[in-house]
């Protein structure tokens, strides 16, 4: 290369080296460029970020922390509505039979009822007549020492007697609130055992008696009873007066 161009280049290139030296006192270039501080160019665009790295490994489980405190109870939820019934399940094997339990009132709690027979010969006339041969009095509504029946439940009752008459006629009543209700007679014939009986219904109120009696002088007072043949008194409530009870 000759002329003015290759004597310029020639001059730099003996200039460069001293240059060189000079800058090495002060900023140490890199090795590669020797004339980097005054040759430089325009600084560069910044770079296209970088394609996101792969994830790491997974790290080991901690230890278990401490059971924080309980919460506030919310507020009760609304009601779901009802599911579809299930299908019904298998049926079971019977189970054992349970005990025996106490026995119990019957449906008909009120209850009143006597069944008596005589004793003595000749009851004695005008006064109520004493069967102390207790058949059922188990309300004790029934006196044997007065020979009354004492209504303790209001309602309708059934009366009735049955009675052996012998050695001499019978003439009885039965008696209602010293009130004769009912009467009966039987003519007793010799050389024979003869029966009367009677019986009616009535309404009692409670503390009403009743009684069954001979009536007369006494001379129709054959009514009688031994050890084979018996007179017998019964009455039993009915129904009570539903009012009342």
């Amino acid at each position: 290369m000759r002329g003015p161009a290759g004597f310029l280049l020639c001059s730099l290139l003996l200039v460069a080296p001293h240059c060189t030296e000079v800058a090495a006192q002060e900023v140490q270039p890199d090795p590669k460029t020797p004339c980097a501080n005054w040759m430089g160019g325009a600084p560069g665009y910044p770079g296209h970020n970088g394609l996101p790295g792969r994830d790491g490994k997974d790290g080991k489980d901690g230890l278990k922390g401490e059971k924080g405190e309980e919460g506030m109870q919310g507020p009760k939820g609304d009601q779901g509505e009802m599911g579809v019934p299930g299908r019904e399940g298998p049926r079971g094997f019977p189970g054992y039979p349970g005990q025996k339990g106490e026995k119990g009132e019957g449906a008909f709690i009120y209850r009143s009822a006597f069944s008596v027979g005589l004793t003595e010969r000749a009851p004695h006339p005008n006064v109520p007549i004493r069967f102390s041969k207790i058949f059922y009095n188990e309300q004790s509504h029934y006196d044997a020492s007065t020979g009354k029946f004492l209504c303790s439940i209001s309602g309708t009752y059934y009366f009735a007697y049955h009675l052996t008459v012998y050695l001499t006629d019978v003439k009885v009543s039965l008696y209602k609130k010293d009130k004769a209700v009912i009467f009966t007679y039987d003519q007793f014939q010799k050389n024979n055992v003869d029966q009367a009986s009677g019986s009616v219904l009535l309404h009692l109120s409670s503390g009403d008696e009743v009684w069954l009696q001979v009536y007369g002088e006494g001379d129709n007072n054959g009514v009688y009873a031994d050890n084979i043949n018996d007179s017998t008194f019964m009455g039993f409530l009915l129904y009570p007066d539903l009012d009342v009870h």
